[in-house]
Order: structure tokens, then sequence, then C-alpha cells
């Protein structure tokens, strides 16, 4: 994020033909909203906001107080590259307030922003690196997307079993004209699936980059004749697409993961044991889904509520990474997901550990697709469908102390309805591309 001001973004727009700027927002699920307006309209925008219908917006508004404004932060300021570049037009994410100036709840922005305020008076700082998975499938001859995945090509494969390089290629250079840093692809181990990952930023950037990265992933995959699609499982039996996060963090400028090859601080010992202790009570938030449980316990998704060096069957596992790259991976979330709630309950997590001095919990050591039932069993697993995710959630006292109550009401019963629907569904696969497929 850069540190603009609102008349060095106005002097830009002037002098680079911005003719359109998008106004954009996530709704309380992490679904990217937008309203656009002609440059002219910009300072009123800065000054005053720019008011919609939040009635219409899923989870936000009634109709009988459905005034909302937009404020465009300028620190956010990006041109889309595949727009014309004649009569350009430039992006903001946006402050969402009410009429009297004051923040909305149902802001998951303002949320990680405070989470990162209070993370900060703790005299801490959490970097986030995400890797993002996804499909990429064909078109039929309507436009609409298919299940046909644009090559049946494997993990780590190349050209020209892998189809999906070039691809790759165009959004990563189209995340980097938008200020991102990519730094690495490849395809996965589903036909037509594909990873990009990202150095790790701070935790709002790290929100707002994904929610871009999901965008261009999207543009540029219309703009090839494919469809982007980052529902967690759309094809049965094959791998799932998971939103591995990383998480580490710094004191004083010094990542506190980094004590030695074996070792960690104390306190991030605590931090990690914080996201343990509530992972369940997260996990509604982490897989929103019923498509989401469909992933747990195969292709590297974890089921149990475990930790490990370097071992991919478990929840968390700690790369043999040295240095400032030290880091947790959280292996159970999916890009469904909005990763402004999911990092701010994740964050808070692993915060409520540390204050807590809560103990890590040993380490297990095996492979857990390959471990016997009587050993399974009496291990921790995480909520095996939305169903069970909404109970924990609704449960938690430690949720309730992180989310605004009216924005967790309205999650859980819009939640609870879609659990519903799904039960009373005669086909559970033809529910879910109804209700995902062309969504997510």
């Amino acid at each position: 994020m850069m540190n603009y001001t609102a008349k060095e973004v106005l002097q830009f727009v002037e002098e680079n033909d911005v003719k359109f700027i998008r106004l954009a927002f996530c709704d309380i699920f992490g679904r990217l909203k937008n309203i656009s307006i002609l440059a002219p309209e910009l300072p009123r925008a800065f000054e005053h906001g720019i008011s919609f219908d939040a009635s219409a917006i899923r989870g936000f508004m009634n109709v009988e107080d459905s005034d909302l404004f937009l404020f465009p932060d300028p620190g956010t300021l990006v041109v889309l590259p595949w727009r014309p570049q004649q009569g350009r037009v430039a992006r903001f994410f946006c402050d969402i307030r009410y009429p009297d100036g004051s923040p909305f709840e149902g802001d998951g922005r303002h949320l990680l922003m405070q989470t990162v305020h209070m993370a900060e008076e703790m005299g801490y700082q959490c970097k986030i690196g995400p890797e993002c998975e996804f499909y990429l499938f064909e078109l039929d001859e309507n436009g609409d997307p298919t299940l046909r995945p644009q090559d049946q090509a494997g993990y780590f494969d190349v050209a020209p079993l892998d189809k999906g390089e070039n691809v790759r290629r165009e959004i990563c250079l189209t995340l980097e004209q938008m200020g991102l840093h990519p730094e690495t692809s490849h395809h996965e181990q589903g036909p037509g699936q594909n990873e990009i990952d990202f150095r790790y930023s701070d935790a709002l950037s790290a929100a707002d980059n994904l929610v871009t990265f999901q965008s261009v992933v999207k543009a540029v995959a219309a703009a090839n004749g494919l469809y982007g699609s980052f529902l967690p499982k759309p094809l049965p039996g094959k791998s799932g697409s998971g939103l591995h996060v990383n998480l580490s963090l710094f004191k004083n400028g010094l990542n506190i993961f980094r004590t030695g090859p074996r070792e960690h601080s104390r306190e991030a010992e605590c931090f990690i044991a914080g996201v343990l202790r509530h992972i369940r009570e997260v996990t509604l938030f982490l897989n929103p889904l019923t498509n989401s449980y469909l992933r747990f316990g195969s292709f590297e998704a974890p089921r149990y509520v475990t930790w490990s060096r370097q071992n991919r069957s478990q929840l968390v596992r700690i790369p043999a990474a040295r240095g400032e790259f030290s880091r947790m991976e959280l292996r159970s979330p999916d890009p469904a997901c909005s990763p402004y709630l999911a990092f701010s309950l994740l964050i808070r997590a692993g915060l409520d550990g540390v204050e807590r001095g809560l103990p890590l919990p040993p380490s297990t050591d095996l492979n857990l697709y390959e471990a016997p039932g009587e050993l399974l069993g009496s291990l921790e697993a995480l909520p095996a469908d939305l169903g069970e995710a909404i109970e924990a959630a609704s449960a938690s006292s430690f949720v309730r102390s992180v989310l605004p109550e009216t924005t967790l009401r309205r999650i859980l019963a819009d939640k609870t309805a879609e659990w519903n629907r799904c039960f009373a569904a005669a086909d559970r696969r033809e529910f879910e591309l109804a209700e995902y497929f062309h969504r997510i």
C-alpha cells in the first residue's frame, strides 16, 4: 500500500488520462463489489463519500435504513491494466461509513485495521503471505463456464501438458503492473489447477492484494476464453483449492519465529497455540461454504487440529525456512473466505495465545493420511461440515469478542439458511454448483 494523499491522487488522475474511478469494497462474505464514478466526482468522494443502497448488498442493511457511503482510501490507487489505455480506469478500496461518518460495523476492512492497531499496541506486527490455488475451466459455445479443465496436467508439469503457463504469466505481469509482488507460480495437482504465491506483507495489504489477485485471475482468464474458479472443491476426486496462510510475528523489527533451526521463541509458540486453540471456532469464517468441507482430509488438506515441522498432512506446518522467512503455515483456509475477517480472527487468536501464555501442544510428527484409526480417533478434528462449523462459531465467546454482534448475527443467519438448503437438496453437488460455481 502506498502513502498517497488525496491531493497526489487527484494530480495523478488528471495527468494520466484516468476517466473512470471504481470504488471497490467487499460484502461481509468477502465478495468484491464496486460502483463506478467519473473522475470529476473523485474530490467529492474523498470529502463527502459516495452513497449507495446498502440494502441491496447481502448481509448489509435493511430497506428502511439503507444508505451507506464509500470513502476511497487514497493509498490503494491502482490503474486496471486490462481496461483501455485511453480513458483509463482506476480502482480504490473504500472505507464504508454511516451518514454520520461513523464506521459501518460490516466493513471487514475496518475490522482488520482495528486488529492491526491492537497488535501494534501490544508491540507486534503480523506479516501474512497467502498461497492461493485456483482452477481454469473452459467455456461453452455461449461463453458460460463448464467443468472441463483447461488441461490434464499435474503438479509442477510443464508445457505442452501444462496449458496454463501463459495465463499464469499474464496474471503475474498484470499484478506487477498493479504494484503487487508475486513470487512463484506453477501448475498444481488437479487438472487445470494453478497456484500463484505472494511475498509476505502487512496484514491489510495482504488482504487487499488477495482480493485484487482473485479479480485479476478472473479478468485474465476471461480474456483468454477461460473461467477462473476459486471454488474449494469443484471436481470430485481431484485436488481441492486451498488458501494456505503463512503468518509470522515481528517485534521491534525482528521476526520472533526465528530463534534456531528447530525452535521458536516462547511468544511464537504461544501464538501458534492460540491459533490451534480457537481454530474450530473460527473455521466457519475460513471455510464458509458447504463445498469447503469436501476438501478436508485428502490431497494434503488437513482434517485434524495438529502441528508439525515440514509435514503437509498437518493443520499447522512449520516450513524449513530461515531468518525473516521463518513462519507458521495454516493449511485449512480456502479462497472462498473473506480475507479481512479470516486474517482478523487468526491474528487475534494468536495474540490471545500470547496474552494468556498458552503452551504449544506436542507436535504430531507422522503422516496423518496413513495413521492408524485408533490414533486418529484420539485427535481433535476440524468441523466435519458447515453445520458443525456454525455450531462452533455460535457457541464461541472468542468469536463474539472479535466480530461485531450485528455482523456475526447476519453471517450466522445466512449460513444457517444455506446449510439448511443444502441439507434439504435432493442432490448436494447440483445444489453446490448452482449456489457457488458462478460466484466463487
